[in-house]
């Protein structure tokens, strides 16, 4: 998992090249993102501006995305059935989740709980 001075490395505009594993989301600090889709997905490309709106006001919450599919073992270990989906975690536990988000109000709503989760 790529960090910066034990700060995670924001991935907003394209899908991780590598996927990390379960135990090294886990074992990540703060308040992160995950994005589970598919560049090809119609949900997904829908999605991005209501997501960059969103990280327009959390620019301190890490944001990784990953490209999910048959055989990728960290989408199963979250369960992910739709895309895209967001994973809220913070300190490598998951606070809320959203599928296909349909407003940027509602995924900073969602990035405020991590932001303030104790």
């Amino acid at each position: 998992m790529n960090t910066n001075s034990g700060q995670a490395v924001s991935i907003r505009n394209s899908f991780a090249k590598t996927e990390p594993s379960r135990a090294e989301i886990d074992a990540q600090r703060g308040p992160w993102v995950l994005e589970f889709g598919t560049p090809w997905c119609s949900h997904c490309l829908a999605a991005q501006p209501l997501i960059a709106q969103a990280f327009a006001q959390h620019s301190n919450i890490a944001h990784l995305k990953i490209e999910d599919g048959r055989g990728r073992a960290l989408g199963r270990s979250f369960e992910i059935k739709l895309w895209p989906t967001l994973v809220f975690l913070k300190d490598g536990q998951e606070v809320e989740r959203l599928v296909r988000p349909r407003s940027a109000e509602r995924i900073a709503e969602a990035m405020q709980k991590i932001s303030l989760v104790g």
